[in-house]
Protein backbone atom coordinates (compact mmCIF):
# COMPACT_ATOMS: atom_id res chain seq x y z
CA UNK A 1 0.00 0.00 0.00
CA UNK A 2 1.23 3.26 -0.74
CA UNK A 3 2.22 5.48 1.95
CA UNK A 4 1.59 9.46 1.96
CA UNK A 5 3.33 11.61 3.97
CA UNK A 6 1.41 14.87 5.33
CA UNK A 7 2.06 17.89 8.06
CA UNK A 8 -1.16 19.07 9.52
CA UNK A 9 -0.89 22.58 11.27
CA UNK A 10 -3.32 23.05 14.74
CA UNK A 11 -3.13 26.63 14.58
CA UNK A 12 -3.96 27.55 18.19
CA UNK A 13 -4.94 31.06 19.53
CA UNK A 14 -7.21 32.34 22.88
CA UNK A 15 -10.20 33.43 23.18
CA UNK A 16 -11.56 34.99 26.78
CA UNK A 17 -8.46 33.42 28.02
CA UNK A 18 -9.41 29.82 26.64
CA UNK A 19 -7.51 27.94 23.63
CA UNK A 20 -9.30 27.69 20.36
CA UNK A 21 -8.56 25.48 17.31
CA UNK A 22 -8.66 26.45 13.52
CA UNK A 23 -10.40 23.59 11.67
CA UNK A 24 -10.86 23.85 8.00
CA UNK A 25 -13.50 22.12 5.37
CA UNK A 26 -11.80 20.75 2.48
CA UNK A 27 -13.00 21.97 -0.82
CA UNK A 28 -11.99 19.53 -3.17
CA UNK A 29 -11.12 16.26 -4.17
CA UNK A 30 -12.05 12.70 -2.66
CA UNK A 31 -12.65 14.38 0.76
CA UNK A 32 -14.42 17.22 -0.12
CA UNK A 33 -16.38 18.98 2.72
CA UNK A 34 -14.83 16.58 5.58
CA UNK A 35 -13.39 18.82 8.13
CA UNK A 36 -9.35 19.04 8.69
CA UNK A 37 -6.34 20.59 10.22
CA UNK A 38 -4.86 22.68 7.39
CA UNK A 39 -2.13 21.43 5.62
CA UNK A 40 -0.39 18.99 3.08
CA UNK A 41 1.91 17.01 1.40
CA UNK A 42 5.69 17.00 1.94
CA UNK A 43 7.72 17.50 -1.14
CA UNK A 44 11.56 16.07 -1.32
CA UNK A 45 13.93 17.70 0.54
CA UNK A 46 11.53 19.43 2.60
CA UNK A 47 11.36 19.00 6.28
CA UNK A 48 7.91 18.54 8.14
CA UNK A 49 8.07 22.08 9.34
CA UNK A 50 9.02 23.49 5.95
CA UNK A 51 6.31 21.66 4.03
CA UNK A 52 3.76 22.77 6.88
CA UNK A 53 4.75 26.72 6.71
CA UNK A 54 4.87 26.32 2.71
CA UNK A 55 1.49 24.50 2.94
CA UNK A 56 -0.14 27.19 5.26
CA UNK A 57 1.17 30.13 2.99
CA UNK A 58 -0.40 28.62 -0.21
CA UNK A 59 -3.78 27.88 1.49
CA UNK A 60 -4.20 30.29 3.64
CA UNK A 61 -1.92 33.65 3.23
CA UNK A 62 -0.67 33.29 6.42
CA UNK A 63 2.75 32.69 8.11
CA UNK A 64 2.76 30.33 10.78
CA UNK A 65 5.64 29.38 13.36
CA UNK A 66 5.66 25.95 13.85
CA UNK A 67 5.85 24.32 17.26
CA UNK A 68 6.00 21.32 19.08
CA UNK A 69 4.98 17.95 17.24
CA UNK A 70 1.94 16.59 18.92
CA UNK A 71 2.02 13.18 17.40
CA UNK A 72 2.32 11.55 14.36
CA UNK A 73 -1.12 9.92 12.63
CA UNK A 74 -0.46 6.69 10.98
CA UNK A 75 -3.89 6.07 9.58
CA UNK A 76 -5.25 3.21 6.66
CA UNK A 77 -7.39 4.80 4.23
CA UNK A 78 -9.05 2.33 1.51
CA UNK A 79 -6.32 3.42 -0.94
CA UNK A 80 -3.47 4.05 0.81
CA UNK A 81 -1.72 4.76 4.29
CA UNK A 82 -1.42 8.33 5.89
CA UNK A 83 1.56 9.46 7.92
CA UNK A 84 0.96 12.22 9.25
CA UNK A 85 2.72 14.86 11.66
CA UNK A 86 0.61 17.08 13.71
CA UNK A 87 1.87 20.20 15.15
CA UNK A 88 1.15 23.36 17.44
CA UNK A 89 1.36 26.31 15.93
CA UNK A 90 0.36 29.80 16.11
CA UNK A 91 -0.26 32.74 13.54
CA UNK A 92 2.75 35.20 12.73
CA UNK A 93 1.15 37.07 10.23
CA UNK A 94 -1.78 37.19 8.03
CA UNK A 95 -5.38 36.74 8.07
CA UNK A 96 -6.24 33.12 7.52
CA UNK A 97 -7.32 33.61 3.84
CA UNK A 98 -9.45 30.42 2.18
CA UNK A 99 -8.08 29.98 -0.75
CA UNK A 100 -8.46 25.89 -1.08
CA UNK A 101 -11.62 25.36 1.58
CA UNK A 102 -14.80 25.74 1.72
CA UNK A 103 -15.27 26.79 5.38
CA UNK A 104 -13.09 27.45 8.99
CA UNK A 105 -14.14 27.91 12.46
CA UNK A 106 -12.37 28.62 15.42
CA UNK A 107 -13.39 25.33 17.77
CA UNK A 108 -13.51 25.16 21.43
CA UNK A 109 -12.15 22.08 23.04
CA UNK A 110 -15.54 21.58 24.02
CA UNK A 111 -16.69 22.03 20.48
CA UNK A 112 -13.77 20.23 18.81
CA UNK A 113 -17.34 17.29 17.84
CA UNK A 114 -19.38 20.17 16.04
CA UNK A 115 -17.19 19.12 12.97
CA UNK A 116 -17.38 15.75 10.94
CA UNK A 117 -13.42 15.44 11.07
CA UNK A 118 -11.89 13.08 8.68
CA UNK A 119 -11.07 10.01 9.97
CA UNK A 120 -7.21 10.54 10.31
CA UNK A 121 -7.69 14.06 11.99
CA UNK A 122 -10.27 12.66 13.96
CA UNK A 123 -7.91 10.73 16.62
CA UNK A 124 -5.25 14.08 16.40
CA UNK A 125 -8.44 15.68 17.79
CA UNK A 126 -8.43 12.78 20.98
CA UNK A 127 -4.85 14.00 21.07
CA UNK A 128 -5.63 17.23 21.70
CA UNK A 129 -8.34 16.55 24.24
CA UNK A 130 -5.62 14.55 25.88
CA UNK A 131 -2.84 16.60 25.90
CA UNK A 132 -5.36 19.32 27.15
CA UNK A 133 -6.40 17.00 30.46
CA UNK A 134 -9.97 16.06 29.19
Amino acid sequence: MKTIRVVAAVIKAEKDGKPIFFATQRGYGEFKDGWEFPGGKIQEGETPQEALKREIMEELDTEIEVGDLIETVEYDYPEFHLSMDCFWCIIVKGDLVLKEHEAAKWLTKESLDEVDWLPADLSLVECIRTVLGE
